[in-house]
C-alpha cells in the first residue's frame, strides 16, 4: 500500500524547484570552469607553452575518467551482482517483514539507485585521481638513473618514477574492494542473502561465494602490498641509526618477514575461497585463516623485528648499523649533489694581520660593504622619485664588468607598488591603465660608498644626469628597454591594460621628468593577451568580475591584458613540476632587464637518502623579507636543473636546462613533448655571466653538510664532529639562522676571484668557527667547497666575533657616539674571509636617523683578524681599517702586544663584567706556545660563559643573567686552577692573554 512506503513522495512543485536550483548551480559552476579554462588557454598561448596546458588538462581528464569509471564499475557491478544473486525464497521472520517494505520501495528503481551510488563513488574517486597527474606523467615517462639501490640492486628510477604510482593504484584497489564488500553486504542483507534471524543458514551459498571472493581479493592485494613494502622499506626512518633507509633489524628480520607474510596472504586467500565454497561451505575456517594472518603479521612482522632490534642491535648498534649508516651517507650525498664536494684543510693558524692585507687585490679590494637588506631603504629614498615606486624590502647581488673590471653590484628594480597609490590615484583607470610599469634597474658597486655613506649609483636613471658626485654621470649598465611591466612587487590582481589604437594617444605614465611632470608612453611589446574583441572583453569581465572591461573607453581594439606579472608565479604556471627558488633576481642581459629564477627538480623516494623539509631548511633571517618562503615539501632528492628567465618588458618565459644529467628533468621534458626546456647549449653567453649558485639549494646542501661531511659511519654514529649554522651575529637570541651571502672574492685554492655564495658553520653546541662552505660555478658546473678548520681551533665564529668587536672598550665608546635617542646603529653582513692562513672579519656599521623617511647610511666598518678579538679596528672605510690592522700586526711582531681590550655593556654600567678574558690562543708576537689539554678546555669554558652573559644581558632575562654570572665565576675559578696546575713555578706560560671581551 502507498501509505506503507517508508519513502514519502515529493510534490511536483518541489521537484521542479530542486531541478531549477541544481540546474542554476551546475550552470554557474560550468561557466566558472569554462571561463577559467578559456582564459588559461589564452594565457598559455601568449607565453607559447600551450603544451603544458593541454598536457596537464588531458592527463587530469584521463585519470578522472579511468579511475572514476573503474571505481564506479567495481562498486556498481558488485551491487548489481549482489542483487542478481538474491534468494528467490526467504524464511518468514520479523526481520524479513521489516525489510520487505524497503524492497518494495527500491526494487522498481533499483538500477537507478545503483547507478547513482556508483556515479557518486566514481566522481569522488576521479576527483582524487586527477590530482595525481604528476605521478602518472613520471610513471609513464621516467627512465633509469643508472644507479642501483644497495639492497635489491634495482635502479633508482623505479623508486622515483614507478613506486609512488604503484602504491597509489594499490590504495585505489583496496578502497574499491572495501566499498564493494560494504555495498554487497548491504544489498545481500536487504534482499535476504544475509540474515540475522530465522531458521536455516544465516547466509545463502551465492552470498557466501560473492563476499568470500571479495575478501580473498582483499587478502591478495595485501600480498601485493607486502611485496611493495619490501621496496618501500628503503625509504623509512631507521630509529636505531637516526637516518633514513632500512637498518640491520629491517634487513635481517623485517625484510624476510614481509616476504613470508606475502606467501601466507596468498595461502589465506586460497583457503578463504576453498573453505567457504568448495569444501566446508561455512565461514569458520575462513575466519580462522584471517585470524592466523593477523597473528602472523603481529608475530613475524612486529615482535620478531622488535626482538632483533632490542636484543641484538641496541647493545652494539654502532657496529651493527655501520653498513647501513654508510648507505645513508652515500645516498644522501648523491641525492643532493654533495658527492663532488671538495674539502680542504685550513689551519687558520696565522693570528697576526699580515702586511699584504694593505696591497691585496683579490679579497680586500672586493669586500662587500653594502648590505642588500639594509640599503633597500636607501635605494627607495634616493631613487624613488615618486611615492608609488618601490624597490622591495631586500635588494639583490649580481656582478657586472664595468670599465674592464668585474665586481659585484647591489641591484634593484624600480617597480610600481600599487599599495602606495594615493586615494586619488587609486581608481580603476589609474591602477590598471595609467600606472602600468616601473622604470630602470638601479645598481651600485657593493664595495663603494659616497656622499656620507650613500651607494654610488651607476644605472637606472630616470632622465638626464646633473653634475652630482653621488652617482655616475652616465649609465654604466645601460638597458635598451628599462621599463618594468613584470616584477616581484606585482600581486595576483595587479593586471594592466595596455596598447592604443591611436599612436598619438599615450595613456601610460612612463617616468617623472622635471618638477612634478612626467612623460607618457604606449606599450609596444608582444606581451599580454589581446582583448580588443567584444568576446574577449566579456570573457575577462566575467573572470575579473569587472564591468569596466565592457564599459570603459580605455579598453580599445588594440588593448592587451597583462596578468600573472610576478616572475616567480609566471614560471610556476609554465613549469608546475618545478620547485622554485625563493629569491628571483634581475639582470641586464643584451640590453633588456631579465628576471632569473632558479628551478629545482625534487623527489621524495630516493632510497636511503635523508629526507628534509624545504621550508624548514631554507628559513632564515631573510625569509619573507624580499624572498618567498618555500612550501612545506618533504624531499630526499634535489637538483638545480633549470634556469628560467622572464623578460621584464614583455613577460617572455624561457626555461633552460642547466643540469643535463638529471633523469627527473628528462622525464618531465619528455612528458611535455621533448622541447619544453631548451638545451643548456642554448643559454646566451651574456646570460651565463649572471647565473649564480641558487640560495635555497645552497642552504639545503649546507645544512646537510653539517652532518654529512662526516663519511665514516662510526664517527657519524657518535655525532661528535657535527656542525651547526650559527644564528644572526647581531641578534643571536632571535633564533634566526645567519643567511649565506654572495661575494665576489677568492678563497684559498681558487685560481682567481669568483662570484660565490658563502656561509660559516660552527661545531655543534659551540660558537667557534668550524668551516667555511662556498658554492660557485666553474666552467658551467656547480662546485661546493669546504675549508675545514682543525677540530681544536680557537678561531671565533660569527656570533663570538661580533660580540668581541662590539664589546671592545674603545669601539663600544665610538659606537655609543653613533647611536643616541635620535639615531640607531644597524649592522650589515658579517663577512668571514680566509686570508693569508688566517681569518679576516668585516662588518659594516650603518646609522639610521629616527626622523621620518630616514634611511641607513654606512658610517663605519668593523674589522678583525685572527682569533676575532686580539686585532680589532673600527674605521671610516675599509682601507683605513686594513691599515689599522696591519699597524697592530707590526707592533705585535715587534714584541708589543696590542692594547688590552675590555668587555662590558655600557647600557648597564653597574653590572659587573670581566675586563680580561682568557683566550686559548696567545696574543700574536708573545712567543708563547698555545695552551693544550685542561688549560685549553678551561679557557673554552670561560669564553662560552662570557658569551652567555652577554646574551643574557641582551635578552633582559635577569634570572638567566644571574645564572650566567654564576657560571662565569665558576669558569674563571676553574681556569685559574688549570693555569696553576699547568705552570706551578709561576713562569710565563702559553696561557691567557687579554682579548676583546671573549
Amino acid at each position: 500500500m502507498r501509505s506503507s512506503s517508508p519513502l514519502p513522495r515529493m510534490s511536483r512543485r518541489g521537484r521542479v524547484t530542486i531541478a531549477v536550483l541544481v540546474g542554476v548551480f551546475v550552470l554557474f559552476t560550468l561557466l566558472g570552469w569554462g571561463v577559467q579554462a578559456w582564459t588559461d588557454w589564452l594565457w598559455f598561448d601568449e607565453v607559447r607553452y600551450t603544451e603544458v596546458f593541454t598536457g596537464v588538462l588531458l592527463t587530469r581528464l584521463l585519470l578522472f575518467l579511468a579511475v572514476g569509471l573503474g571505481m564506479a564499475v567495481v562498486v556498481g557491478g558488485n551491487l548489481w551482482l549482489a542483487y542478481r544473486l538474491r534468494p528467490r525464497l526467504r524464511p518468514h521472520s520479523v526481520e524479513q517483514a521489516t525489510l520487505e517494505r524497503y524492497r518494495i520501495a527500491l526494487s522498481p528503481r533499483l538500477g537507478t539507485w545503483i547507478a547513482l551510488t556508483a556515479a557518486v563513488v566514481g566522481l569522488f574517486a576521479g576527483i582524487s585521481a586527477q590530482n595525481r597527474w604528476n605521478q602518472w606523467l613520471l610513471f609513464r615517462n621516467g627512465g633509469d638513473f643508472g644507479i642501483k639501490d644497495p639492497e635489491f640492486g634495482v635502479d633508482i628510477g623505479f623508486y622515483v618514477f614507478q613506486l609512488p604510482f604503484w602504491r597509489y593504484l594499490l590504495g585505489v584497489a583496496f578502497t574499491a574492494v572495501v566499498l564493494a564488500v560494504i555495498g554487497a553486504l548491504a544489498v545481500h542483507y536487504l534482499f535476504g542473502g544475509v540474515r540475522l534471524q530465522g531458521v536455516g543458514d544465516r547466509m545463502s551459498n551465492a552470498a557466501r561465494a560473492h563476499l568470500s571472493s571479495l575478501i580473498a581479493v582483499f587478502v591478495l592485494l595485501k600480498a601485493i602490498a607486502y611485496v611493495l613494502d619490501r621496496r618501500a622499506m628503503l625509504l623509512e626512518y631507521n630509529e636505531g641509526a637516526k637516518l633514513y633507509g632500512a637498518g640491520y633489524a629491517d634487513v635481517n628480520a623485517l625484510l624476510p618477514a614481509k616476504e613470508i607474510l606475502a606467501y601466507i596472504s596468498i595461502v589465506v586467500a586460497i583457503a578463504i575461497v576453498v573453505f567457504s565454497n568448495a569444501w566446508m561451505r561455512n565461514l569458520v575456517w575462513p575466519g580462522i585463516s584471517l585470524a592466523l594472518l593477523g597473528v602472523s603479521a603481529v608475530a613475524i612482522g612486529g615482535i620478531y623485528p622488535w626482538a632483533v632490534q632490542t636484543f641484538e642491535v641496541k647493545p652494539s648498534a654502532k657496529d651493527k648499523e655501520a653498513p647501513y649508516i654508510q648507505r645513508s651517507i652515500d645516498a644522501t650525498r648523491a641525492a643532493f649533489g654533495l658527492g663532488a664536494t671538495e674539502t680542504t684543510p685550513y689551519a687558520a693558524s696565522n693570528l697576526t694581520p699580515p702586511g699584504n692585507l694593505a696591497t691585496d687585490v683579490s679579497v680586500v679590494s672586493n669586500v662587500r660593504l653594502l648590505d642588500p637588506q639594509l640599503v633597500s631603504e636607501t635605494y627607495t629614498q634616493l631613487q624613488q622619485v615618486r611615492g608609488f615606486y618601490d624597490f622591495g624590502p631586500k635588494l639583490d647581488i649580481d656582478r657586472y664588468g664595468v670599465n674592464g673590471k668585474v665586481s659585484d653590484y647591489v641591484v634593484g628594480v624600480r617597480e610600481i607598488n600599487y599599495g602606495e597609490l594615493t586615494d586619488q590615484q587609486n581608481t580603476w583607470i589609474n591602477r590598471h591603465t595609467v600606472y602600468t610599469h616601473g622604470y630602470g634597474l638601479v645598481a651600485a658597486p657593493a664595495n663603494q660608498v659616497v656622499c656620507g655613506g650613500q651607494p654610488f649609483f651607476v644605472s637606472g636613471f630616470l632622465g638626464e644626469k646633473t653634475q652630482e658626485a653621488c652617482s655616475s654621470q652616465t649609465e654604466q649598465i645601460p638597458a635598451k628597454q628599462p621599463r618594468i611591466y613584470y616584477g616581484e612587487r606585482m600581486a595576483a590582481d595587479d593586471y594592466a591594460i595596455v596598447g592604443q589604437a591611436d599612436p598619438n594617444k599615450k595613456a601610460e605614465f612612463d617616468r617623472p621628468v622635471g618638477e612634478g611632470g612626467g612623460e607618457s608612453y604606449t606599450y609596444t611589446g608582444e606581451g599580454g593577451v589581446k582583448i580588443g574583441s567584444f568576446t574577449r572583453r566579456l570573457l575577462y569581465a566575467i573572470k575579473e568580475q569587472e564591468s569596466n572591461f565592457l564599459l570603459s573607453e580605455a579598453v580599445n581594439k588594440d588593448s592587451r591584458l597583462l596578468y600573472v606579472r610576478n616572475p616567480r608565479d609566471r614560471v610556476e604556471k609554465v613549469a608546475p613540476f618545478l620547485t622554485l627558488d625563493g629569491d628571483p633576481y634581475p639582470a641586464v642581459v643584451d640590453g633588456r632587464v631579465q628576471w632569473i629564477v632558479d628551478g629545482y627538480t625534487t623527489a621524495a623516494t630516493y632510497p636511503y637518502a635523508e629526507r628534509v623539509n624545504l621550508q624548514t631548511e631554507t628559513t632564515d633571517e631573510l625569509t619573507n623579507r624580499g624572498t618567498f618562503q618555500l612550501a612545506r615539501e618533504n624531499v630526499n632528492y634535489m637538483r638545480n636543473s633549470v634556469k628560467a628567465t622572464v623578460d621584464a618588458y614583455d613577460g617572455t618565459v624561457k626555461l633552460y636546462e642547466y643540469d643535463d644529467t638529471d633523469p627527473v628533468l628528462k622525464a618531465w621534458n619528455k612528458a611535455f613533448g621533448g622541447d619544453l626546456v631548451l638545451p643548456k647549449a642554448d643559454i646566451p653567453v651574456e646570460l651565463t655571466e649572471h647565473l649564480r649558485y641558487p640560495a635555497d639549494m645552497f642552504k639545503v646542501q649546507r645544512n646537510l653538510l653539517t652532518k654529512f661531511h662526516v663519511t665514516n659511519p662510526g664517527d657519524f654514529y657518535s655525532a661528535q664532529d657535527f656542525w651547526q649554522v650559527p644564528n644572526v651575529p647581531d641578534a643571536p637570541d632571535s633564533g634566526q639562522k645567519q643567511p649565506p651571502y654572495y661575494l665576489f672574492t677568492q678563497f684559498p685554492g681558487q685560481e682567481g676571484p669568483r662570484f660565490q655564495l658563502t656561509s660559516a658553520v660552527t661545531p655543534n653546541g659551540r660558537q667557534n668557527l668550524a668551516a667555511l662552505i662556498s658554492g660557485s660555478y666553474v666552467d658551467g658546473k656547480p662546485r661546493l667547497e669546504v675549508l675545514e678548520l682543525p677540530d681544536q681551533t680557537r678561531i671565533s665564529g660569527p656570533v663570538q666575533v661580533h660580540q668581541q668587536m662590539t664589546n671592545n672598550a674603545n669601539i663600544r665608546q665610538q659606537l655609543n657616539l653613533l647611536s643616541s635617542n635620535q639615531a640607531q646603529v644597524q649592522y650589515g653582513n658579517l663577512l668571514s674571509l680566509p686570508f693569508a692562513d688566517g681569518m679576516l672579519y668585516v662588518e659594516p656599521v650603518y646609522v639610521k636617523s629616527n626622523q621620518q623617511d630616514a634611511y641607513p647610511l654606512l658610517q663605519k666598518v668593523l674589522l678583525s683578524y685572527g682569533d676575532g678579538g686580539s686585532f680589532v679596528a673600527l674605521a671610516d672605510n675599509i682601507n683605513d681599517g686594513i691599515k689599522q690592522l696591519v699597524e697592530q700586526g707590526k707592533k705585535a711582531g715587534q714584541g708589543t702586544s696590542p692594547p688590552p681590550t675590555t668587555g662590558g655593556n655600557p647600557t648597564t654600567p653597574t653590572t659587573p663584567t670581566p675586563t680580561a678574558t682568557p683566550s686559548a690562543t696567545p696574543s700574536a708576537g708573545t712567543g708563547n706556545p698555545p695552551p693544550t689539554g685542561d688549560l685549553a678546555a678551561a679557557a673554552d669554558r670561560v669564553q662560552t660563559a662570557i658569551t652567555e652573559v652577554r646574551a643574557a644581558q641582551t635578552s633582559g632575562d635577569f634570572e638567566r643573567y644571574g645564572r650566567a654570572l654564576k657560571a662565569l665565576d665558576e669558569a674563571l675559578t676553574a681556569f685559574q686552577q688549570a693555569q696553576q696546575a699547568a705552570n706551578p713555578s709561576g713562569a710565563p706560560s702559553g696561557g691567557p692573554s687579554p682579548s676583546a671581551g671573549g
